[in-house]
């Protein structure tokens, strides 16, 4: 079997669970926009905003370290296991001291509106907490699965846990208000402590899911010896750190518009406002989806066929039919969002559609440097995510800082566009220098380009008509099968 078919039956694994997965619990975006205002939705993204920040830092980057050590030369795969855990596990307990005592305080930091008391955030922070270290502790068990080449079971595992969430969420925003409306059995109990439309049972149902998953990963958990390695420790740590600040910079990136239009806007529309531009956004899942399938198959991928002979050409390669790819979904989302407008199904959100295309083109950008960032994971060089992540969210925040009191979540679409292109661009030009893959810049460049024009002219001069879009989208994808049309035929007669 070719190595781009082996890689391409991997990534399509991981795609198959990812998709699954994230279907299931987009689900949950219509259910939440018809069932709670704007400004109710903007607390929810605010919670999971912060949450996301914080996930960050308790798992310390350590997935891709684990991934790297996994395949260094002569490597204790099982000492690189327990070290990668103990780690994320001692860091975890270190946030619970950290946090637990300061709820009361955090809730005042975070809290957005004038809608919502303290109490209340105190008690969405509290839920949190538990979410945060229940989901580290499971993030070594899921790498472990990724790397013993066990996608079936992850994605099972994860499909569980959205399974758990999304029932939960529809128990309580649909079925126990229907059970008290039709005065079914045991109402009198439910109404003693059930309170219709809080948003708290939203982050009581993620709370349980990651306990389901913890469970599931039981046998994983139980092949962990209480063992360190403090050379390989030390080592893992100091790879892991860079990795770390990188992935708190690209969190900062997805998340810290929502925030900052929190807090930049008045108090009387910052709820609103952040509840129509998370929820637009939620559009662009269908490109998302696709890049995190790529990610969950292409690292264990990049590392552990980096010492092939031809593994830069390989490399390139995959960036080719990558770009080709994301540019296709980019343009589909776009000539289809007539139809897709209705994921979110409350139309006081839809006054924030024209936040898509430029969301949807940073995500391609995005995905470009996810795929680039392979350079310096593979050479030790992980100091330079640390520097393309902190200068893409330096630019994040005195961005949105100076643009959001004008032009509101217009300007966070904008500038999420121009940071993850900005980063695109460095670790292109760092990493020909450090580490060369011979990318045909040129072809790569030529379909970003096309499908940016092709965007423009259905969302803009077309005004969305999907009969236009389509025809284009159609164009584009006959002149890329076109174009390609060599190597494919080279791809599938290879064995």
């Amino acid at each position: 079997m070719s190595t781009a078919k082996k890689f391409a039956g991997q990534t399509a694994l991981y795609g198959v669970t990812t998709i699954a997965q994230r279907l299931l619990s987009s689900l949950l975006t219509p259910i939440y926009t018809s069932a709670y205002k704007p400004s109710v939705y903007g607390i929810f993204t605010t919670m999971f905003s912060y949450a996301a920040m914080l996930n960050a830092v308790v798992s310390f980057g350590m997935e891709t370290t684990f991934f790297r050590y996994l395949n260094k030369e002569g490597a204790n795969k099982r000492q690189v296991y327990n070290n990668g855990f103990w780690v994320v596990f001692l860091l975890s307990i270190f946030f619970l001291l950290l946090t637990v005592p300061f709820t009361n305080v955090i809730a005042g930091f975070i809290k957005i509106g004038k809608n919502t008391s303290q109490a209340e955030f105190q008690t969405y922070v509290k839920y949190f907490i538990a979410i945060l270290v229940l989901d580290a502790w499971c993030a070594i068990p899921f790498a472990k699965l990724r790397a013993d080449g066990r996608p079936v079971r992850y994605g099972s595992i994860k499909i569980v846990n959205i399974v758990v969430m999304v029932g939960l969420n529809l128990i309580f925003i649909w079925g126990l208000p229907f059970w008290l409306k039709h005065d079914l059995g045991g109402s009198a109990w439910v109404r003693q402590w059930f309170i219709p439309g809080w948003i708290g049972y939203v982050f009581l149902s993620n709370v349980v899911a990651s306990v389901t998953t913890l469970i599931l990963l039981l046998p994983q958990l139980l092949q962990l010896q209480v063992r360190f390695d403090k050379a390989m420790f030390i080592q893992m740590l100091a790879y892991s750190w860079p990795i770390l600040v990188a992935n708190l910079s690209y969190i900062v990136n997805e998340n810290l518009d929502k925030l900052l239009l929190g807090k930049l806007l008045p108090a009387n529309i910052s709820e609103h406002e952040v509840g129509v531009y998370s929820a637009c956004g939620k559009i662009s899942i269908f490109l998302s989806i696709f890049i995190q399938a790529f990610r969950l198959g292409a690292e264990p991928f990049f590392f552990s066929h980096a010492k092939n002979k031809n593994s830069g050409q390989t490399y390139a390669r995959i960036m080719n039919y990558f770009v080709i790819t994301v540019c296709f979904i980019f343009l589909a989302v776009v000539a289809n969002i007539g139809i897709l407008k209705y994921y979110v199904r409350n139309p006081d959100y839809w006054v924030g559609l024209d936040v898509v295309p430029p969301l949807l083109f940073g995500y391609v950008s995005l995905g470009v440097y996810m795929n680039l960032s392979v350079w310096y994971k593979l050479s030790d060089q992980t100091k330079y995510g640390l520097y393309i992540s902190g200068i893409g969210a330096l630019l994040t925040i005195v961005l949105n800082v100076i643009f959001i009191p004008k032009y509101s979540y217009m300007a966070s679409a904008w500038v999420s566009f121009a940071a993850y292109t900005g980063m695109m661009v460095m670790s292109y030009i760092w990493g020909q220098k450090n580490y060369p893959i011979p990318y045909n810049l040129k072809k790569n460049l030529a379909y970003i380009i096309i499908s940016a024009v092709l965007v423009y002219l259905s969302f803009s001069v077309f005004k969305r008509n999907i009969f236009i879009g389509n025809g284009l989208l159609i164009l584009f994808g006959l002149g890329a099968l076109y174009t390609e049309r060599n190597e494919l035929k080279a791809i599938f007669n290879r064995q």
